[in-house]
């Protein structure tokens, strides 16, 4: 099954080049990297619509090997046969199953913005189920507005202003409850494999690039010791708050 997705491409792009293909968060769509556009020229972008979200808010995916085949769907059907991955968050969950379990002949590299490698102990996989079931639960009973309230007073968002949260929340009422239930409880972290194995036998490059303000994923990078970048006066969502410093980096690591 594929995925919506939006071509972009100027025009000045080297063909040569792998494309970049960008995997927004939950709640988020493919429109969540615009901000970020105008500081890759030369490139050619694919933005991802995540089922469950914007244009494919009807498509469904029963766990991590479902979306990784939608995407190598997608990949196909745009014939983009060699690329970088770029996720975040929720994206870059799913670009690590990718990388580690899924379909990628053309796969250059992949960059992680905010995303879990996943949990190594049973305690910690039966805390998150039942911080996820809670979650889900609000998803189902309450009006949209009232959870997305709660959503982003979560502690990894605390770098946000009153002003941006309530932009965050306006710019997620599109969404559908039930679309968003599904594809959150299909992808919790507390069914997501540990990647951290696979990851050391992976022969292509990768890292992690995190907020100098998202103090728990720049720790867990730290602690996995994974590699990292950092963008500085950002928070759990960098490309978002610095656009053009996450560009750099970005460009940096990929060059």
């Amino acid at each position: 099954m594929k995925l919506a997705c939006q071509r972009i491409e100027q025009g000045t792009e080297d063909p040569q080049r792998p494309w970049l293909v960008l995997i927004h968060g939950f709640l988020g769509s493919g429109d969540d990297w615009q901000p970020l556009l105008p500081y890759l020229h030369g490139w050619r972008c694919l933005l991802v619509d995540l089922p469950g979200h914007g244009a494919s808010a009807s498509v469904t995916a029963a766990g991590f090997a479902d979306v990784s085949q939608h995407l190598s769907d997608t990949l196909r059907t745009q014939n983009i046969d060699r690329y970088w991955l770029v996720g975040y968050s929720l994206g870059g969950r799913i670009s690590l199953y990718h990388a580690c379990f899924g379909e990628t002949p053309g796969l250059q590299g992949l960059l992680v913005e905010g995303g879990h490698p996943g949990l190594q102990s049973v305690e910690a996989r039966q805390a998150r189920q039942y911080h996820d079931a809670c979650w889900s639960d609000k998803l189902r009973q309450l009006p949209l507005p009232s959870f997305l309230q709660l959503w982003y007073q979560q502690p990894i968002f605390a770098s946000l202003s009153a002003a941006e949260r309530q932009q965050l929340v306006a710019l997620r009422m599109h969404n559908r409850p039930e679309s968003l239930g599904a594809i959150y409880n299909a992808t919790s972290l507390a069914v997501q494999a540990d990647f951290r194995p696979r990851l050391r036998e992976l022969t292509l490059p990768y890292a992690w690039l995190c907020g100098s303000q998202d103090h728990k994923f720049q720790s867990l990078a730290a602690e996995s010791q994974l590699p990292i970048f950092s963008v500085a006066d950002a928070g759990h969502n960098a490309h978002r708050a610095q656009p053009a410093a996450f560009a750099r980096q970005l460009l940096d690591f990929i060059a």
